[in-house]
């Protein structure tokens, strides 16, 4: 049986140690990730934000603007401006979601399908570098686990 470490990373308690603090651990994996992965993007011509609204759109598409914000954990105000400047980049189109006249839906283009071919084939690597040594069955376990941390934020 292997030590409770919880108990470490409870900021409430005099044990506390940083190490042990999930958080801290999940924001410096996904800080040194960003890093890396926005060279690599940028030599496409993209950033982060457009990245990650591409592989939601590439999932499903159209999709609403607010539902792609949310999934992409960008505020609505901050996302039209990258909805705008993908438009510019004839990455995506807008248009009326023809349920709800509130709402505009967002599509992939063809240039937008052909910029996220490009990035996915650009980010394969690193990605692969990242969970090597990784065995499935604690790739799932991670999975399960991130999701469960977000469960229990809502």
């Amino acid at each position: 049986m292997s030590e409770d470490l919880r108990p470490f990373g409870d900021p409430g308690s005099d044990a506390f140690r940083v190490d042990a603090y999930p958080f801290y651990l999940l924001n410096r994996a996904v800080s040194r990730y960003n890093v890396v992965i926005e060279a690599e993007l940028r030599s496409l011509g993209i950033d982060i934000p457009t990245w990650r609204v591409l592989m939601i759109l590439g999932e499903q598409t159209p999709l609403p603007i607010a539902q792609v914000a949310r999934s992409a954990v960008i505020n609505l105000s901050t996302m039209m401006r990258i909805v705008e400047r993908m438009t510019k980049a004839g990455l995506v189109a807008t248009a009326p979601n023809p349920d709800d006249g509130r709402a505009t839906d967002l599509s992939l283009t063809e240039a937008g399908r052909t910029m996220l071919a490009a990035a996915r084939e650009t980010t394969a690597p690193l990605y692969r570098k990242l969970i090597r040594g990784i065995s499935a069955r604690d790739f799932s376990k991670l999975l399960g686990l991130l999701n469960q941390l977000h469960d229990n934020l809502e």
